[in-house]
């Protein structure tokens, strides 16, 4: 009987009905885009992106370069290998290949000859203390480090230093001769290069050793093979002036 008038209520407030969305103005479904208002507004040829692209592939090839240069770091950090001789050998190599850097350095006249002056005092007073580090680990005699390594080890290791390397060293030495890269009349040259391979091990072996934590067993080792080498270096000598003169 007593209705409120459409689209109000009792209470004074409007209801809210339905509105019909005309076609203009309906909402698109999800998915669907209306077809003939989008247009591209991006031309063809992008050289913003091209140079965007070119700059990626420098950055991606040097991130390579980088974990490649880890790798290599890790690899020897992993295997011991960088240890203070080996990087100071390297890194004066790459200064003396270098014409520029061996002129600052090296020569009597460059005005960083000082700092290789210095190196050449304290590589002189290197050999003594190398050789007050082997007598340390001697001092109870090479007894302790020879049971570590084994008699069968100690053997090998001696017999490839004193017979083997010597043997290799005159193949080389004779092969380059052949190819031409060393002077066919100097035989004292070729005296000298054959007597290097027949020389016992260096005591710097036993520093780099002693870093990694097997000083007994180089300086057993050591003392073994300087043992050794006169017997050796007595025979390999003469069979030098034999074959050379």
């Amino acid at each position: 009987m007593l209705s409120p008038p459409p689209g109000e209520t009792f209470d004074g407030e409007e209801e809210k009905l339905p509105v019909l969305a005309s076609e203009e103005n309906a909402m698109p479904e999800l998915g669907k885009y209306p077809t003939g208002t989008h247009t591209s507004t991006v031309p063809e040829d992008e050289p913003l992106l091209a140079l965007e692209g070119n700059q990626k592939g420098a950055t991606s090839l040097g991130s390579k370069i980088l974990s490649c240069v880890r790798c290599v770091v890790k690899f020897l950090k992993d295997k011991q290998l960088l240890q203070p001789p080996i990087i100071a050998s390297v890194f004066a190599i790459g200064i003396g290949v270098v014409p520029f850097l061996k002129g600052l350095i090296f020569t009597d006249d460059a005005p960083l000859f000082f700092f290789t002056d210095s190196c050449l005092i304290l590589g002189e007073a290197m050999i003594p203390c190398i050789l007050l580090a082997v007598g340390g680990n001697l001092v109870d005699g090479p007894g302790e480090g020879s049971k570590r390594l084994g008699v069968r080890t100690t053997v090998a290791i001696i017999f490839a230093r004193l017979i083997l390397v010597p043997i290799a060293g005159v193949g080389i030495v004779m092969l380059v001769d052949k190819l031409g890269f060393i002077p066919k009349d100097d035989k004292m040259f070729k005296f000298v290069l054959l007597l290097q391979h027949s020389m016992p091990t260096s005591v710097l072996s036993g520093a780099v050793a002693n870093l990694r934590g097997c000083g007994k067993e180089s300086a057993a080792i050591l003392f073994w093979v300087h043992i050794f080498a006169v017997f050796s270096m007595a025979g390999w000598i003469i069979f030098y002036l034999t074959l050379l003169f």
